[in-house]
């Protein structure tokens, strides 16, 4: 069981060697150490479940040292082996393995190759500490790990001013859900007594209703930070400023599952919290519609996929919400496959196109690109929901068990799924049908599939795409990730009774839509590259949501900054300043003139001073 501490060793191990001498070792050696020391990582937590087999209702904790203490509150670094920690270091290593494989490619050539590495393996390590501390305090180190490992990838390209500001935006955006952790930490230790997390699953039965909430509604504020969900998902469209293989590992094994993660392994605290998960649900599905509307007009090919995953990321909340932590957690993973794959296939695309990212100067790639546009497409198709692909039995789960919870909540998700299938098609038809379009782009020469080492992991993905929905089939014998982490959940888990006939048609109506919305999408944009009947500019715009904040807060607070720089700071305080100064000024000019050096003024103001004394002494003794 210790090698869970190889897990997350390994990355840290790879940072701290590229950190000394990447530099040195320069493209692409430091590229093969950091993916080298994340496949370690993904080997040990194969040992890990391999030795948990048959075990998964026991819990292990690896006890590694005392961190701190402050009166009774006691912090331990320690990690905790279950069932669903487990499943979370293996897709987050073996995806971001892959990530790192495909990076060597994509980023040769770059003036800070080196460095690339360096944080990518930081990123894991940070992952790696979040999926397995069994404290709130470890917990919330790796959460800020991840959050500053973003902004670093993300702003890599800080030469551009887009990439600064992207990365900053990111950064400031997640420090207002890390406020929700924080104060939902205190809230925890106030009532339980601890912040581990074994005590907080023991005694969680103990918290009132209304305290449960307040608990579950703070860590929901930081998970919408991190996990993108409404009002706090802006940050992750201007993300795409990073380079590709950034934009894969934040938005299918990283940064942006850890909120979904939080909110899982909170799940009995959230069991007592029904006015809670209500929120949760409905505000998971509305970001899931919105980003799904808004997808379905972008133009820049990251942006479509980095919206995409802002709906996807509603369904697992959704999930959440209802209590099917379980269907949360199988979408989360399937969900890190195709999505991977779409942005690692994006990114093949824009390498090939020398950097353009408009799909309307794309067109007919599928002729050059033969390995990327087949991987595209079954991505697409399991992104879509179409069977027996594996998004059609991760998101079938979660809107199964919406339709239990609230036949609202599954209509708003199905009409979602719709959209799903639709703007991804769109994609693909845009990109790698039609004509082509890239002569502009590519300056007369043709585009290119893309090298081995970038094609395999596409390769690899696109199988685990495929075959991802074996891990929870919902037929008898075949549930093998509901039965592991079934220990984790255990009553927290929401049962809601239904026929098989209900369910059968539930599974049948996911997948009419799903080929409903690829349908659609062939009709649209088979032969067409833009159609301003469908991409509409409240849209393309992202309902104006950032323009709303843009205007709002930024704008209004750099207008409050000035007023205070030109009015209370200059005027007010230096004012203050300046005129205690210019009276001490007038006083020392008044004693100026006083100090005039004639030894005949002096002896005039002491005669002077001798008579007004006299007169008051006369005065004073004549009463």
């Amino acid at each position: 069981m210790s090698a869970v501490g190889f897990v997350v060793l390994f990355p840290l191990l790879g940072f701290l060697i590229l950190l000394a001498i990447g530099k040195r070792l320069g493209d692409p050696k430091a590229g093969w150490i950091g993916t080298g020391a994340v496949l370690a990582s993904f080997v040990s937590a194969i040992v890990v479940w391999l030795s948990r087999l048959g075990n998964e209702g026991h819990p292990y904790v690896l006890r590694l040292f005392d961190w701190f203490s402050a009166g009774g509150f006691h912090a331990n670094v320690s990690l905790r082996v279950d069932g669903l920690s487990v499943a979370m270091i293996l897709f987050v290593t073996g995806v971001a393995t892959l990530i790192h494989l495909y990076s060597i490619g994509y980023m040769k050539g770059d003036s800070r190759y080196h460095q690339f590495f360096v944080y990518l393996n930081l990123f894991v390590f940070s992952m790696t500490v979040l999926v397995t501390a069994n404290t709130l305090p470890l917990a919330f180190l790796g959460w800020e790990g991840v959050g500053a490992c973003s902004y670093w990838l993300i702003s890599f390209w800080f030469e551009r001013p887009t990439a600064a500001s992207a990365g900053k935006k990111a950064f400031i955006v997640n420090r207002i859900g890390d406020t929700g952790f924080l104060l939902g930490t205190f809230l925890v230790f106030q009532h339980l007594g601890s912040v581990s997390f074994s005590r907080i699953t023991a005694g969680s039965l103990n918290l009132s209703p209304d305290t449960a909430t307040a608990i579950v509604l703070l860590f929901f504020l930081a998970a919408a930070g991190k996990s993108a969900q409404l009002p706090l998902f802006t940050w992750l469209l201007d993300a795409m400023e990073g380079p590709t293989p950034v934009s894969a590992l934040i938005h299918a094994a990283t940064m942006v599952t850890a909120g979904v993660y939080l909110m899982a392994r909170l799940s009995p605290i959230l069991a007592l919290a029904h006015t809670a998960d209500l929120v949760i649900a409905i505000i998971g599905v509305a970001t899931a519609f919105v980003a799904a509307m808004a997808a379905t007009a972008q133009t820049d090919i990251k942006k479509i996929v980095a919206y995409s995953t802002v709906s996807q990321l509603g369904y697992m909340m959704l999930g959440i919400g209802t209590g099917a932590y379980t269907a949360a957690i199988f979408l989360m993973i399937t969900h890190a496959f195709y999505k991977a794959l779409i942005f690692l296939g994006s990114g093949s695309v824009i390498h090939s196109l020398d950097g353009e990212q408009n799909i309307r100067k794309m067109g007919a790639l599928r002729k050059f690109m033969p390995i990327t546009t087949v991987t595209m497409i079954l991505a697409w198709l399991s992104i879509a929901g179409v069977p027996p692909f594996s998004g059609f039995f991760s998101k079938g789960a979660v809107l199964e068990n919406a339709f239990g919870d609230s036949p609202f909540l599954w209509a708003a998700g199905v009409i979602t799924a719709l959209l799903t299938a639709y703007y991804m098609g769109r994609l693909v038809y845009v990109v790698f049908y039609g004509t082509p379009r890239f002569e502009e782009v590519t300056h007369g020469h043709d585009p290119h599939e893309s090298p081995s080492v970038m094609t395999i992991p596409l390769v690899v993905l696109a199988a685990a795409a495929v075959l991802g929905g074996l891990l929870n089939l919902p037929v008898g014998g075949f549930g093998f990730l509901g039965s592991w982490l079934a220990p984790v959940f255990g009553t927290a888990q929401a049962a809601y009774p239904m026929s098989t006939g209900l369910k059968d048609a539930l599974m049948g109506t996911d997948a009419v839509v799903a080929l409903l919305g690829v349908f659609l999408s062939w009709r649209a944009w088979r032969g067409a590259s833009e159609n301003p009947a469908l991409e509409r500019k409240v849209f393309l715009n992202g309902w104006y949501i950032d323009a709303f904040y843009d205007r709002v807060f930024a704008r209004t607070g750099t207008a409050v900054a000035e007023l205070a720089d030109t009015v209370v700071d200059q005027r007010v305080v230096d004012g203050a300043v300046t005129g205690v100064a210019g009276v001490a000024r007038l006083v020392g000019g008044a004693g100026r003139k006083v100090q005039s050096g004639l030894v005949r003024s002096y002896l005039l103001i002491m005669v002077g001073g001798l008579i007004v004394m006299l007169g008051y002494v006369l005065t004073v003794a004549a009463r």
